[in-house]
């Protein structure tokens, strides 16, 4: 017995040691972070892994005069403050009269090439120009930092260095596949590239040749930005011929608790509720599933969001720009503006934080105490509004916060 267990032993340990070294190989094969040395060592060990990873020396070579290290990138990505702002004033200032104007005439510009993308993917054009106006202004702001040496920077610096340094792979095989040429990458402080802001990973799978110039511009080249728009929004799933948001009133009195984004009932449910289109039309009593979106509570506007509305959420999962971008659309495709209701004042940013420690404290999970409403903090809100007897309408207000200190 004491033999077999030696041998067990053995054999255990051997496995575990063949394991560590692969680990190891592993880890030598690619760069490690700024905590393992200056950027220069990680910078080599970064030219090494995408070697191995099929990148050319030459496609290296000219993008190494661009792969610097800045600072200052670094601040910003640590120093972002979050987003605290309301989707009233967010839209009021993003869902801009001169957008909606803007978005209509490029429509009629760029029909022909709507009408094509329309056939082939399936997503309307008000859908792509929204998200062309809020991301870049149409093409006319889509950054000023280098592209390389924002993703380097960011690659190196150990708090999100896998995500970045992936990126940066993606970047230098943009440049191989003779995408873009490095001096002209130039985008957000974060990576994003082109008139809707693709990160390189995104672009690199995502964009298409549309006008046959023989490479992937999207930066310059109009039909290419449109069509691997519509490719990208595809791939997160939109669904052809599908709504994906529409403006409603809700009656006083509604199971409040039922207006979440995961709870989907047909229309013809919530129309039992008493809920109608925005004028005052009965909503279609079919079988079309919908939740219902309250983005400022039971006072302000109201709206039924359909799957593709989980897409916006997948390119940007801030519940505020999502419902703008979404509401954007509907505006640029005819609909009126929304009525604005009257809903409470917003938590201020410190408020914020303070409902979310009590929150935590109360076990539920917020995600991070960074006094942004984000969905998991509006579910935890939900959740005590039920406990506290209120309605259940998932937005946090004074008095929420005022029963959370009084018990705490």
């Amino acid at each position: 017995m004491t033999r077999m267990r030696s041998i067990v032993s053995t054999r255990i340990a051997t496995a575990a040691i063949a394991a560590l070294m692969l680990i190891t190989l592993a880890h030598a094969q690619t760069a490690p972070c700024r905590t393992s040395g200056p950027y220069n060592a990680w910078l080599a060990a970064f030219e090494r892994e995408a070697m191995a990873q099929g990148i050319s020396q030459q496609t290296i070579a000219e993008a190494e005069p661009y792969l610097s290290y800045e600072q200052s990138i670094v601040n910003i990505d640590r120093g972002q403050r979050v987003f605290t702002q309301t989707f009233l004033e967010f839209s009021d200032r993003m869902a801009a009269a001169y957008r909606i104007q803007r978005g209509s005439t490029l429509i009629k510009k760029y029909a022909p090439i709507f009408a094509r993308i329309d056939k082939q993917y399936g997503v309307p054009a008000p859908v792509i120009v929204a998200f062309w106006g809020l991301e870049s202004d149409f093409g006319a702001n889509m950054g000023h930092y280098h592209t390389l040496s924002s993703i380097a920077s960011l690659a190196y610096d150990c708090r999100r260095a896998d995500k970045f340094r992936a990126q940066l792979l993606d970047a230098l095989r943009l440049i191989q596949r003779g995408d873009l040429h490095p001096d002209e990458m130039i985008g957000s402080w974060a990576g994003e590239l082109g008139q809707t802001q693709m990160m390189p990973t995104e672009y690199y799978k995502y964009a298409v040749d549309y006008d046959g110039a023989g490479r992937r511009n999207l930066l310059h080249d109009v039909p290419d930005v449109l069509a691997s728009t519509a490719n990208y929004l595809v791939g997160l799933g939109w669904k052809r011929g599908e709504p994906w948001l529409t403006e409603v009133r809700v009656p006083p009195k509604l199971p409040w608790d039922q207006a979440d984004l995961d709870i989907q009932l047909p229309r013809a449910k919530w129309a039992a509720y008493g809920v109608t289109l925005a004028d005052g039309r009965r909503l279609p009593a079919d079988n079309l599933p919908a939740s219902l979106l309250l983005p400022m509570g039971r006072f302000g506007p109201a709206f039924l969001v359909y799957p593709n509305f989980q897409v916006y959420l997948q390119w940007n999962n801030s519940l505020v720009y999502s419902t703008t971008a979404a509401y954007l659309a509907t505006r640029i495709a005819g609909a009126p503006p929304l009525h604005r209701g009257n809903p409470p004042p917003g938590l201020t940013f410190g408020e914020m934080k303070e409902l979310q420690g009590l929150l935590v404290h109360a076990g539920h999970d917020v995600g991070t105490v960074d006094g942004f409403l984000g969905l998991k903090t509006r579910q935890a809100v939900k959740a005590m509004q039920i406990k506290y007897g209120l309605p259940a309408d998932s937005y946090p207000t004074p008095e929420l916060l005022a029963r959370m200190q009084a018990g705490h």
